[in-house]
């Protein structure tokens, strides 16, 4: 699996494939080399990429380790002992317990003039009391793809509302080919945040409380149920939502995926493919779409100066190599503002279109202070909300009591 495994849903991410590492060890060794993690990549060409971009830092002495399997778990394991990683990236940046562990070094000092260069946003998720503790490396996108001649037939036009959405997808479904595609589970395991921000709500509120316990967010998740049962949705696929192939075997009109999979749908299919965010929910909301970025992070515990610099050199000094990692193996959006319009197979088309939604409605995936325990509450009470038919507000009620505790752990 790619990258976008990580970005996916509600942050939660595996990767699997053959271990690339340069050297045997899993941790730092005697060479006293400096020892940076990845977790396993599916784009063809980012190990060596990534060789190469250590083997020419100019401190020089930096082995890179790719591992596949429960990678975060690996991390979370290393961090506590003595044999973990200089520097390792982390979905989103390192989380809240790791800051507060005190197992993540603050890298406020490496950004300098180039800090209003990156995704503000993206920028505040890895930010803790005013202290920057992950440097964003690439974005990544979710976005709805769709049929033009598909809708154009149906005589449909690409949804503005989700009401729009469950029409859309009930004219769509003819024959062999379904409505809509939004994963297996009929998105409960992807939707998580674009079903409160087009909702005009939000995980959180500013004063540190849940956002999400409301009839707007409610009113959403009845029409998700709804639209489970309606017979329109594409479940079963013999790949989940991420990947393109069902979209482009015509087994779905539209479907909810991200910009990585549009070089293979646009190759497949041409220009008969567009791109919008996930629709308005209620006379409250707007248009959404979730982005979610790898962020490079330092361990405490390891040689915490060439640590920094390495980091600074190549995810703040070194654009070009940022430009490299972002468009050369796959396609994501630079984490820095002004290489987006150097990004060239990001400047025409749907990607073009995919990529401005970053910015113009783009939300980070999860706030800092959602920790797993949260994410895996709320995940739960959608999917028996959309899949079961439970009552949300009860639902959304449970999770919130899940999220108190959880924010009562760290102290405004």
């Amino acid at each position: 699996m790619s990258r976008r495994a990580a970005l996916a849903g509600f942050g939660a991410f595996a990767a699997s494939g053959v271990l690339a590492a340069c050297g045997s060890n899993t941790g730092r060794g005697s060479s006293g080399d400096l020892t940076v993690w990845f977790h396993e990549y599916g784009e063809k060409g980012t190990g060596t990429a990534l060789r190469r971009y250590a083997s020419g830092f100019p401190g020089g002495g930096v082995s890179t380790l790719t591992f596949p399997g429960d990678y975060d778990q690996k991390v979370a394991s290393a961090l506590i002992g003595d044999s973990g990683p200089d520097v390792f990236e982390f979905a989103n940046g390192p989380t809240i317990d790791m800051i507060t562990a005190g197992q993540v070094a603050d890298l406020t000092d490496l950004l300098g003039d180039a800090r209003s260069d990156f995704n503000p946003a993206l920028l505040d998720r890895m930010t803790y009391r005013g202290k920057v503790y992950g440097i964003p490396q690439v974005m990544d996108v979710q976005v709805l793809v769709y049929r033009k001649s598909m809708l154009q037939k149906a005589g449909v036009r690409p949804p503005r509302t989700v009401d729009e959405l469950v029409s859309a997808a009930e004219e769509l479904n003819q024959g062999t080919t379904k409505g809509l595609f939004l994963g297996n589970n009929g998105g409960a395991d992807v939707l998580g945040g674009v079903l409160l921000w087009s909702s005009g709500h939000d995980y959180l509120t500013p004063d540190r409380k849940p956002g999400f316990v409301n009839e707007d967010v409610a009113s959403g998740l009845r029409t998700m149920r709804k639209l489970f049962t309606s017979g329109n949705l594409l479940l079963g696929a013999p790949q989940d939502w991420s990947d393109p192939g069902a979209f482009i075997a015509g087994l779905t009109a539209m479907q909810w995926t991200g910009l990585w999979a549009l070089p293979a749908i646009t190759e497949a299919l041409g220009d008969d493919v567009g791109v919008r965010a996930f629709p308005a929910i209620g006379t409250n909301g707007g248009d959404s779409v979730p982005f979610g970025a790898y962020g490079s992070a330092v361990s405490t515990k390891g040689d915490l100066a060439k640590a920094k610099k390495f980091v600074q050199w190549l995810w703040v000094e070194r654009s070009d190599l940022q430009l490299d990692w972002a468009q050369g193996y796959g396609l994501h959006v630079p984490a820095r503002r002004s290489l987006v319009p150097q990004a060239n197979k990001l400047s025409t088309g749907v990607y073009n279109e995919a990529s401005k939604l970053v910015y113009s409605v783009g939300r980070p995936q999860t706030p800092l202070l959602w920790t797993p325990r949260s994410s895996t509450a709320y995940r739960d009470a959608l999917d028996r909300v959309i899949r079961g038919g439970a009552d949300p507000m009860t639902e959304l009620r449970g999770v919130a009591d899940v999220v108190e505790r959880e924010l009562d752990r760290f102290p405004a």
